[in-house]
């Protein structure tokens, strides 16, 4: 082993497709965690709708189920690595909205969890799924080098 590769720990790389494999199915659970009460329970989305009106939402009872469908999908997509880079990019969007139209009222703290979302979902769209994903069947689990 040389020192640069002690340097830069270039050697990990050949892990990159476990640690994609990783971020994706944490990422994709947590996306469907969010939103799970909301599709069992018609109740909770009602609440979502109210919370949208309240904070300027147009169309809170169109906009309330498409948030939430689009987060349940994006997550299932992530976890089976199937259509990532519309996941990734879905993701982002609704994220981005959320800090430009909720969590940037909350500071720094309260659009750090969004804001994330949104960079892991652009680096998802921009780099695929890597090996271990159903979009690698047909070709798409992209090489990111």
């Amino acid at each position: 082993m040389r020192a640069t590769d002690i340097l830069t720990l270039s050697p990990l790389r050949k892990h990159d497709d476990l640690a994609l494999l990783a971020l994706r199915l944490m990422v994709g659970a947590f996306l469907i965690w969010g939103v799970w009460d909301n599709i069992e329970s018609p109740a909770r989305v009602a609440e979502f709708e109210t919370f949208l009106a309240r904070h300027g939402f147009p169309y809170p009872g169109f906009m309330a189920p498409l948030s939430v469908w689009a987060q349940f999908l994006c997550g299932a997509g992530l976890v089976l690595g199937l259509l990532t880079r519309w996941a990734g990019l879905v993701c982002a969007i609704n994220f981005v909205v959320a800090i430009l139209m909720v969590d940037m009222h909350q500071g720094i703290r309260g659009a750090f969890p969004s804001a994330c979302l949104v960079l892991i979902g652009l680096y998802l769209a921009t780099h695929g799924p890597g090996r271990f994903a159903v979009d690698s069947l047909f070709g798409g689990g992209g090489k990111r080098r």
